[in-house]
C-alpha cells in the first residue's frame, strides 16, 4: 500500500463541490458524477478537472484528520493510549508511517491550539 506524504498546505483552494449522486446513479458503474452525459470535450475536461481537484483536496484534508486522530490516540496523557504499532494496525499503515503521522498530527493540533483550540474542518 502506498503511503501518502503528510504535508500542510498553507493556502487551501476551494475546490468545486462534490455533489452526492442519487443511489440509482451510484449503482450504475458507467455513471460518474454525470460526466458521461457531457458531450463537449472542453466542458468534460473542465468538469473532470474540477472533480480531480476536489478529490485531491478532500484526500489531503482526510489525511490531516487521520494525523490528528493518530496523535490523540497516542497521547501519553490518555490511560487508553495506543502505541504506534496499534495505530498502524488499525489504519493499515506501517509502524514507521504511524509514527510520522502521530508527529504530523501533534504539529497540526499545536497549530489548532494556537488558534483558540478550534480546528476548522473547512
Amino acid at each position: 500500500m502506498a503511503e501518502p506524504t503528510p504535508r500542510r498546505d498553507p493556502q487551501r483552494l476551494r475546490p468545486a463541490p462534490l455533489l452526492f449522486e442519487p443511489m440509482q446513479a451510484a449503482a450504475d458503474p458507467e455513471h460518474f458524477f454525470d460526466l458521461e452525459s457531457i458531450d463537449d470535450p472542453r466542458a468534460l475536461l473542465s468538469r473532470a478537472t474540477e472533480l480531480t481537484q476536489a478529490f485531491r483536496a478532500a484526500a489531503d484534508r482526510a489525511v490531516e484528520f487521520q494525523a490528528m486522530a493518530a496523535a490523540q490516540l497516542a497521547d501519553p496523557r490518555r490511560f487508553d493510549r495506543l502505541t504506534p504499532a496499534d495505530i498502524a494496525e488499525q489504519a493499515e499503515w506501517t509502524e514507521d508511517y504511524a509514527k510520522k503521522m502521530v508527529e504530523f498530527g501533534r504539529d497540526l493540533l499545536r497549530g489548532a491550539e494556537g488558534a483558540r483550540g478550534h480546528v476548522d474542518p473547512v
